[in-house]
């Protein structure tokens, strides 16, 4: 990685002069930043130049994640210039979601969604899914690369004194990322050239923005004992954090208790149910579509759905469904969305109003799983979250727990996996925090608050205060270009480290039963809230692993058991307390002394890096020689 070495001698590195926050999203790319060097400066959003159709480059907020691959004498090269390149290595953001509105097997969309998806080789060239032959290939690795490269060329564009390599860079990710997606989100960063890199999770991100435009006067709005609800829906997930204020030698602070699990689920499936719902009814009228024109219509359903949802006196908007009939037929069919179509599916599908104690149902949902994305099978967003809170009981931390006189939970019969001991418990929030573009929706937003708030009031509490002052697409970037001042000591920190517990497992020791495979222990190998730059040594018996040959390890996490220590054995465990994760793999490669085939016995050790990315390590017990453990991203996913 080449460094740039043509600066001044005062601008000593990572002495950066601006503190950058991207958001990388499903649907959508936001770059905000701000000035580290100045006193009292604002976080700015950087209006992103790109191109919107053949020949025409315009400033927009939000760079599309979409990537369109043109079939060779689709464009001329003129058509495709931006202000810093006469020749673009990708056609990225708005021109991408138009053209591949018209052509979907061309169109690369929800790589994130792709990045997080452990079932596929996520560095194989196979986007778009399911595209002919004559469609080039790229792996979603790189489609994230694509799409930073683009930010980075369009700061460099307009910042050439001070490139973003040489900048705090913070990028967001889901709260509910695994290790391996992290990992992979670091290395898309490193590859396009950021130096200094810091990862920070979305909900987050959105509650340093709301803190930032209080301009000091958040601590009116929340006083200790406040539980925060920060529920993000973006374009392709659900992320729900918990963030508890507590005090400290009299200050107010912040702590993030609980992350949710990983829901796949948001404005894409909701743009899906919608093409489902026109597909029935052009069904009903006896016309059949294709595959690749239902997958056209889930993008004229996007921008329908944009138009219906912000502007409640519009009654309908026209989608035509592309054909490739013959044009003497005039083939195009023309269907319409409708105001009530939006808001029967969206609000009923989407936010049904349900108890507390509805979580969500597992069946396959024919809609929600084209593509081959393992989408959630329910599309109750409000059974997700009711789902969390009922899990998340037992949250709270020690420190308000000693607090009695507003502790909510200090009765409560706090038994894990007792299922009808906590039926009705569930952890409530105060104050709730929306983010995310499908809540700019304020039928939605408002479908779900007053759903949290019956909850509350059934429980005999008070409703839950709505925070308000973000911009639901703007906060998260501009969230983590404030945190970057945050981690120069400026500003208040939101506490948390590791939102899960992780663990590796072991095949048990038990004597063999024919016919049945030996009963998995669980052994833990990183403690919930690990802080960024903190590690630790497992104790546990040594494993012994063998020179030469990659030995794979089941690895698991736990949003719920936050009190096992590193070393914790488990050898039993409820159902829904242990999550299993992609595999984690080691190999240790023959080096001085050793003889390939050695049994070498080795111990485990953890840490969180300053990046916020967890890192493994096995050391030989004889003579404390180090291997990475690698994180399995499918290398051989097809061996």
């Amino acid at each position: 990685m080449e460094h740039h070495n043509h600066q001044q001698p005062s601008n000593e590195p990572n002495l950066a002069k601006f503190s950058v926050g991207i958001d990388l999203g499903t649907t959508h790319c936001v770059l905000s930043y701000i000035d580290a060097s100045m006193e009292n400066a604002r976080v700015e959003v950087m209006a992103i130049p790109q191109l919107t159709a053949p020949g025409t480059v315009e400033n927009r907020s939000q760079l599309g994640s979409f990537l369109y691959q043109p079939h060779e004498h689709e464009m001329n090269p003129a058509s495709r210039v931006l202000p810093w390149s006469s020749q673009p290595t990708a056609l990225v953001g708005a021109i991408a979601r138009n053209l591949g509105a018209k052509t979907p097997i061309r169109l690369v969309a929800s790589a994130k969604s792709w990045l997080c998806h452990g079932g596929v080789n996520r560095r194989d060239a196979f986007l778009p899914a399911g595209s002919p032959e004559d469609v080039e290939k790229i792996s979603p690795l790189r489609a994230t690369e694509l799409y930073l490269e683009h930010l980075k060329q369009a700061w460099d564009h307009s910042n050439p004194n001070h490139p973003l390599a040489d900048q705090d860079v913070t990028i967001t990710v889901p709260a509910s990322f695994d290790p391996a997606a992290r990992d992979l989100t670091a290395e898309a960063a490193r590859n396009v050239g950021f130096v200094h890199l810091t990862l920070l999770e979305e909900p987050q991100a959105a509650m340093y923005n709301w803190i930032d435009n209080s301009n000091d006067k958040w601590r009116d709005e929340v006083s200790v004992g406040d539980i925060v609800l920060v529920v993000d829906i973006g374009g392709g997930t659900t992320d729900l954090s918990l963030v508890e204020v507590t005090q400290d030698q009299g200050n107010l602070t912040l702590n993030r208790i609980a992350v949710g699990e990983h829901i796949l689920l948001g404005g894409d499936n909701m743009d899906l149910a919608l093409a489902y719902r026109l597909k029935m009814k052009l069904a009903q009228e006896g016309k059949e579509l294709q595959p690749w024109q239902v997958q056209a219509m889930t993008h004229a359903c996007r921008d329908a759905k944009e138009a219906l949802l912000n502007d409640s006196d519009l009654h309908s908007v026209p989608i035509v469904v592309p054909s490739r009939g013959s044009k003497l037929l005039g083939a195009t069919l023309k269907t319409e969305l409708t105001q009530a179509e939006v808001q029967q599916t969206l609000v009923d599908g989407f936010f049904p109003k349900v108890a507390v104690s509805e979580h969500p149902v597992q069946r396959s949902r024919g809609a929600l799983t084209q593509m081959g994305l393992p989408y959630a099978q329910d599309a109750g967003i409000t059974r997700h979250i009711a789902a969390f809170l009922t899990k998340q009981a037992n949250a709270i931390s020690g420190n308000a727990s000693n607090e009695q006189d507003f502790n909510p939970f200090a009765n409560m019969p706090g038994i894990p996996g007792s299922e009808t001991a906590q039926s009705a418990e569930f952890i409530k929030p105060t104050a709730i925090l929306f983010n995310g573009g499908v809540l700019k929706s304020t039928l939605l937003a408002n479908r779900l608050e007053e759903t949290i708030n019956h909850w509350l009031i059934d429980a005999n509490t008070e409703m839950a205060k709505r925070l308000t002052g973000v911009d639901l697409d703007l906060a998260v970037a501009s969230g983590a270009a404030y945190y970057g001042s945050v981690r120069r000591g400026q500003g208040v920190r939101i506490r948390g480290g590791i939102a899960s517990s992780y663990y590796v497992g072991i095949e048990s020791a038990m004597p063999a039963i024919p016919g049945m495979a030996p009963p998995m222990e669980a052994l833990c190998v990183a403690p919930f809230g690990m802080e960024e730059g903190s590690s630790v040594d497992v104790p546990s018996q040594a494993f012994g692993l063998v020179i030469g040959q990659p030995v794979n390890f089941q690895f698991f996490g736990s949003t719920v058991r936050r009190d096992d220590l590193a070393g914790t054995h488990l050898d039993h465990w409820a159902p829904d307390e242990l999550e299993e994760l992609p595999e984690i793999q080691v190999t240790l490669p023959v080096s001085e002394g050793r003889r390939e085939g050695e049994v070498v016995p080795v111990t485990l050790a953890a840490r969180v890096t300053e990046l916020g990315t967890l890192y493994l390590e096995a050391i030989a017990s004889d003579n404390g020689q180090k291997w990475h453990v690698e994180f399995d991203v499918r290398e051989d996913a097809n061996s």
